[in-house]
């Protein structure tokens, strides 16, 4: 077995042509050899210092200078090394730039879920990330400057169907010297069939184009005649072949290449002769059907590959790009739910428009919630699913990839490994009183995005965008006030109800934002003083309140008006809970999205409180929170006797907590026809698309925040 070493001084094992068949299950084809790289003559032309996987042979006289990515200075070689990525259950590469000191992104070409984080300017460019300027400059924008990913079914797939060609060491070898291979072979007929050499996983750069790239398979062709003559190294064709999960385009010719595999596997061609070979053409696999389609190199694709990347330079530096119109390519596009193309281009101008949107997002998640409420459990990790002990008997198991988040209530202790793996999975832990007070939360790193940040703290400085804001906050929370008494009252009182009506009309007009204070405050009176009207009375002779040493009274279920902190009364207990779920869940979100939950445009900074999320969930506190307080008391899913008090304050007991916390998660999984986009979406996901589409009200996509009322 020959043994290659690679640019960084790691070892990888070429097998031989039989070697790799019986592993791989196909059939013999054309004979292919490996054999050791000779070492480089000391008097030849220095090699490419790019990032390919082996020093080149001497070019010819007419071959392009070879690249140095990243570096300033052509003498100073540019080291960039392969090296599998740590901890990754899928095959990935990371690009190790040692000068200049700046690492390239992290990246997997050719249907990877691995995304970069945002790059300066001055980085190079990655061919799949090009791929992806062709298919949509804004999904581009997305992917490359902001970091944002979401998997789908096909990225899923095509990271599947890449894991060999990603177990490749990335060596390019070379055809022996004459010096170095042996006794000479006798000639080759006319008949006989080239040489050919395969190299898997091969990563190379062109610092003319600014482009890098990681090939799938390159294959190294040599005609027979070449053993007679091995210095000759035009002799030596390279061909790049990109696998591809698909089918390809049918075309008036037959197959065709699509316009983004055109761009990826052109610039492998590009890159190769940048780097000294002679490549002419480059091959697309396409597994649906089984078929190869070659892309032959003209200047005609040269240069539009060339103005595709200038292209994708400007965007890289200026806003990001409209949203593509009522496009097919946004049904398979797994940013659907991020770029919201048909409910951005309806809300671009100040009056919404007609046309319905399409529904390309899920309508719920099938993540679920988990909330530890027992007092000294303890949570540990083991092989991505977490434990859950009571002293030494283990309560459960839960897979961290099912969660979509875990909250804490009281004396929960977690261990270091679960927080650790909770992060790596992106699955946030939250952190709450035995009381319900929201006071922490856990996250790892994997949204790096900055620039709706800057954006959020340039326009919190503004007072008109402030109050333009709180309004629509304050009249879609009056509004939903209004439905729900509609719904929900005994004897719906027609003077209250016009009295919030107009309390909404002037929300929109107020001048400033102690003037909205006021008018929210005098809805919530004018709410809260009928609250109780819906609130269906117990049967006196079934449900009478019964004594106990932590209760000698008794509690009810009436109500007189709003009081926290602490709650003295079963009813504000279960209202003071149910907000604070709330809070965690929009803090989630707009951590989600990119927004710091701190700083908000209604509620002032506090410290400590997170004051956008306050500002997202006031439209929302009648839609599921006091929604959630209702069904809990007229379904008799909390009794009287589910209560304790301590001091003042008034709280659910611990069987009691659980089963208002199944309430609260059937309420955000509930179904709704979202009354702008007229699609069956969640509540929970009903708050992701607010949160979206305040980001996207800041950035300027459309021309004003909708908030959510529901008819």
């Amino acid at each position: 077995m020959a043994r290659y070493v690679l640019p960084n001084g790691c070892n990888s094992n070429m097998k031989t042509d039989e070697t790799r068949r019986s592993q791989s299950g196909t059939s013999p084809r054309t004979h292919i050899t490996t054999r050791p790289l000779p070492a480089p003559d000391k008097e030849s032309t220095p090699s490419p210092t790019g990032p390919c996987a082996q020093p080149l042979p001497t070019p010819p006289a007419d071959a392009p200078p070879a690249p140095n990515i990243g570096t300033d200075d052509p003498a100073r070689p540019l080291e960039i090394h392969v090296k599998p990525a740590a901890h990754s259950a899928t095959p990935a590469f990371v690009v190790d730039v040692t000068h200049p000191s700046a690492a390239a992104p992290r990246h997997q070409d050719g249907g990877s879920s691995t995304i970069p984080s945002a790059a300066p300017l001055d980085q190079p460019l990655q061919a799949r990330m090009l791929n992806e300027f062709v298919y949509c400059p804004r999904l581009f924008y997305y992917e490359y400057v902001e970091g944002v990913f979401l998997a789908s079914h096909d990225t899923l797939r095509g990271d599947a169907l890449h894991r060999r060609v990603d177990s490749g060491s990335g060596a390019l070898p070379q055809p022996a010297k004459a010096d170095d291979a042996g006794p000479a072979e006798p000639a080759a007929s006319p008949q006989a069939a080239p040489e050919i050499i395969h190299s898997r996983s091969v990563q190379m750069g062109s610092e003319k184009l600014g482009v890098v790239a990681k090939m799938d398979l390159v294959e190294a062709r040599r005609d027979a005649s070449a053993q007679t003559d091995p210095d000759l190294f035009d002799l030596l064709e390279v061909r790049p072949v990109d696998y591809k999960a698909g089918s390809p385009r049918e075309g008036e010719n037959g197959n065709e290449l699509w316009d983004t595999d055109r761009m990826q596997l052109g610039l492998q061609v590009l890159i190769l002769r940048h780097n000294g070979y002679t490549c002419n053409e480059g091959v697309i696999y396409y597994r649906g059907t089984k078929q190869r389609v070659t892309l032959p190199m003209t200047p005609e694709l040269e240069a539009w590959i060339t103005e595709n990347i200038a292209g994708a330079r400007r965007v890289t530096s200026g806003p990001i790009p409209a949203p593509l119109e009522h496009s097919p390519k946004c049904g398979r596009c797994s940013l659907a739910p991020v770029c919201l193309p048909d409910e951005t281009r309806m809300l671009e101008q100040d009056t919404p428009g007609t046309a319905i949107p399409r529904r390309l997002i899920a309508a719920r998640d099938d993540e679920r919630s988990l909330y530890l409420n027992t007092q000294g459990v303890r949570v540990g990790c083991s092989g991505g699913v977490l434990k859950i002990k009571e002293k030494d008997r283990l309560v459960d198991e839960v897979r961290i990839r099912d969660l979509s988040h875990v909250a804490l209530f009281g004396n929960v202790q977690v261990s270091t490994q679960a927080v650790q793996a909770l992060c790596e999975q992106e699955v946030p832990i939250t952190f709450f009183s035995m009381g319900g007070w929201f006071y922490g939360i856990t996250r790892g790193h994997g949204l790096k995005n900055i620039f709706l940040r800057i954006r959020q703290f340039e326009q919190a400085a503004r007072e008109d965008t402030c109050l333009a804001l709180a309004r629509f906050f304050v009249h879609g929370k009056i509004r939903n006030h209004r439905t729900l008494l509609m719904r929900n009252h005994i004897e719906p009182p027609e003077h209250s109800l016009g009295k919030l009506k107009c309390l909404a009309d002037e929300a929109t007009r107020a001048g400033s934002l102690p003037e909205l204070l006021g008018i929210e405050g005098a809805a919530a009176s004018v709410y809260f003083e009928h609250f109780a009207g819906m609130l269906k009375p117990a049967d006196p002779a079934r449900e009478a309140p019964q004594s106990t040493p932590h209760q000698p009274e008794g509690f009810t279920f009436s109500f007189t008006n709003r009081n926290r902190r602490p709650p003295t009364d079963p009813v504000n207990a279960m209202l003071s809970l149910a907000y604070s779920m709330l809070s965690k869940d929009c803090t989630l979100m707009l951590l989600a999205v990119g927004f710091d939950p701190y700083l908000g445009f209604y509620h002032q900074p506090r410290f400590g409180r997170p004051a956008l999320a306050l500002d997202l969930m006031e439209e929302f506190r009648p839609l599921i929170a006091e929604s959630v307080v209702l069904t809990c008391v007229n379904n008799r899913v909390i009794r009287q006797d589910d209560f304790i008090r301590a001091g003042q304050a008034v709280n659910l007991d611990a069987p009691a907590r659980k089963r208002f916390f199944q309430i609260y998660e059937q309420r955000m999984s509930t179904l709704i026809t979202h009354p702008l986009f007229d699609y069956k979406v969640s509540y929970r996901r009903a708050i992701e698309l607010q949160a979206r589409l305040l980001a996207k009200t800041l950035t300027g996509e459309i021309a004003r925040y909708v908030p959510l009322t529901t008819r």
